[in-house]
């Protein structure tokens, strides 16, 4: 993470990360969500959530260190995090899965959620790696945000909340696919309601420091044989003592 990155991350609560997926890991990725789409399709559906991908196929396994990402995560959650969940959301047109709402914030403050900086670092608890597996472009909705709400002193008023008809203070995110938009939880964020040509489809993939978790289930490694020592770390269990 270089100086510019630290101060966009601190002052925003979120970066974007180009190329963070190569053109064949999009490809791929994309025929595993449209098998995944024919499996569960419906004549009327027009968004879908898919939880724990990591029992899709490698290509999603691949990313839990994935070499583009990681180093954001050691400088945002220190050297020793997990993966705490991880799921997919594939929007065709309209409200997405969890709504057009926003959410999270630095106010009121969340032990599982948060943004701190003390002696010169940043810390904070759960942090979301947002993969981009198609363009995003300016007026197509998808991730909004309140930059610097992370450090709010006071709590996001209700009366904004709604992303279908957004304040001026939310700011959408565009991205190419194959970006990642790395933010704070802390960030009060959430979905425009899409308008896209293309479909929407993020993957989701977050993260907390090894202390903390925010999912009430755990990852097992060993359902996955051939994930390497750094994947493995990464699916610990939360905790600190061995």
């Amino acid at each position: 993470m270089n100086e510019l990155e630290r101060y966009l991350f601190d002052l925003q609560g979120f970066i974007v990360i180009e190329n963070a997926l190569s053109s064949s890991q999009i490809a791929e990725l994309n025929s595993y969500l449209d098998k995944q789409k024919e499996l569960h399709k419906s004549p009327n559906a027009t968004r879908y959530r898919f939880d724990c991908l990591l029992s899709w196929g490698k290509p999603f396994r691949d990313i839990i260190d994935n070499p583009r990402v990681t180093p954001y995560l050691l400088e945002l959650l220190g050297h020793e995090f997990r993966l705490d969940h991880d799921y997919v959301h594939i929007i065709g047109q309209g409200v997405g899965p969890v709504g057009s709402s926003l959410h999270g914030g630095g106010n009121p403050y969340d032990p599982c959620q948060y943004y701190e900086f003390k002696h010169g670092k940043m810390y904070n608890g759960l942090t979301a790696v947002a993969y981009e597996l198609s363009d995003v472009n300016q007026g197509d909705g998808g991730f909004g945000c309140v930059p610097g709400s992370h450090k709010s002193n006071y709590p996001f008023p209700q009366a904004w909340q709604n992303l279908e008809t957004p304040h001026s203070c939310v700011k959408t995110v565009t991205a190419k696919a194959g970006s990642a938009i790395i933010f704070t939880e802390a960030l009060t964020h959430g979905t425009l309601p899409w308008q896209g040509k293309n479909e929407r489809r993020t993957l989701f993939y977050k993260y907390s420091p090894q202390s903390t978790a925010w999912a009430r289930y755990y990852y097992n490694a060993d359902n996955f044989p051939d994930l390497n020592a750094s994947q493995r770390r990464i699916l610990r269990i939360p905790g600190i003592s061995t």
